[in-house]
């Protein structure tokens, strides 16, 4: 048997005002902390942060903005920082983008990092991987960490008070988990972990049938409801156990279909788990699914202000930026994983058979 590394959060805490636990997790981390994050998540976070490390004995000793992209150069500036600052523990706000950097900070450190997610849009926020991009947001690679976070803090009362388009993006690139691991796994190819990976992807898109409407709902009353924390759950804990027990190899067309997005200025900072989740349609029309199948992913995207047609992404897409988008899908490193070969063609006729029965649902 191969040696096979799993690094899973060592702590988790969810609910509405966790943020609460912020001082008392890190103090038992670190002594010197730097936050790295979004401006906005920053300046969201900035006075309840302090407070909880002050309380705790924990020296705030560096507040920083991430950059912008996940990208070396960042990476390597905040790590620098940190270094001269005598930094011992990472705390990651924001995004994915933010935390992907505040983790591979902390890697580079040898430092534990707790992430502090202030949107749902992806399960960033648990998994021992970094997506790196070019310092222009051309998708770069994804980047294996060596450990995942010392703790995750999940609180929905943030996650309430947050765009819906982030939720919207966070149960987008969590229906994947189940759209694209189905794609790929073969049931009598599964052993143990895959098995699981694969019942916990059907979990967040049972979670997110159920539940993903009324966390919308709960966003724009901006209130923690239970409908928020089920989607919270499926969006970071269920699809980070995806993630991880299926080592990464659980991407496919729909993440392709992102990463081909990315080639184009236009569409680059739509949003990852918007994009992912147009992708997931895509998908299945290049599945040749059926069009009753087709639709009712329509309406469960439609029902979670997903994107279900390329004029929501972008309405002004020339022919030969739309092509340039397309041979970029089909090049991409996770389209590579679908079971048969897909060519540029391919992608431009799912998006026209996507588009279409959108346009007709």
């Amino acid at each position: 048997m191969d040696v096979h590394q799993l690094s899973f959060p060592a702590r988790v805490v969810r609910g509405a005002g966790a943020i609460n636990k912020l001082g008392e997790l890190c103090a038992g981390l670190g002594r010197r902390a730097m936050v790295i994050g979004g401006r906005r998540a920053l300046a969201s976070i900035e006075q309840a942060v302090f407070s909880q490390l002050v309380t705790a004995g924990v020296t705030a000793a560096a507040m920083q903005w991430y950059g912008g992209e996940c990208s070396e150069t960042h990476i390597n500036r905040l790590v620098l920082e940190a270094k001269a600052e005598g930094i011992d523990v990472i705390i990651g706000a924001g995004g994915g983008k933010a935390i992907d950097t505040a983790k591979a900070v902390g890697a580079s450190l040898g430092a534990p990092v707790v992430t502090l997610p202030t949107i749902a849009a992806t399960c960033a926020a648990v998994t021992p991987l970094t997506i790196r991009y070019f310092d222009d947001g051309h998708f770069r690679d994804l980047y294996p960490l060596p450990q995942a976070p010392a703790a995750v803090v999940i609180d929905t009362q943030l996650l309430a008070l947050s765009p819906l388009r982030w939720l919207a993006a966070g149960l987008g690139d969590t229906l994947a988990k189940w759209y694209e691991y189905r794609s790929i796994a073969h049931p009598a190819d599964l052993n143990g972990l895959s098995a699981s990976a694969s019942a916990n992807s059907r979990i967040c898109y049972d979670l997110i049938l159920q539940y993903g409407q009324g966390a919308c709902g709960a966003l724009t009353e901006g209130k923690p409801a239970p409908a928020l924390e089920q989607a919270a759950d499926a969006i970071f804990i269920f699809a980070g156990l995806t993630s991880i027990m299926g080592s990464g190899a659980h991407a496919s067309a729909a993440h392709a279909i992102y990463e081909g997005f990315t080639v184009n200025d236009k569409t680059r900072q739509f949003g990852h788990g918007l994009l992912v989740g147009y992708g997931n349609l895509c998908l299945l029309a290049l599945e040749q699914r059926s069009d009753e199948e087709l639709l009712a992913a329509i309406r469960l995207a439609k029902a979670c202000a997903v994107p279900t047609r390329l004029e929501e992404i972008c309405a002004d897409l020339t022919a030969a930026e739309l092509g340039a988008i397309c041979r970029s899908c089909a090049e991409a490193p996770d389209m590579a994983n679908m079971p048969h070969t897909v060519s540029a063609d391919d992608v431009r006729s799912a998006m026209n058979r996507v588009d279409a029965l959108a346009a007709r649902d």
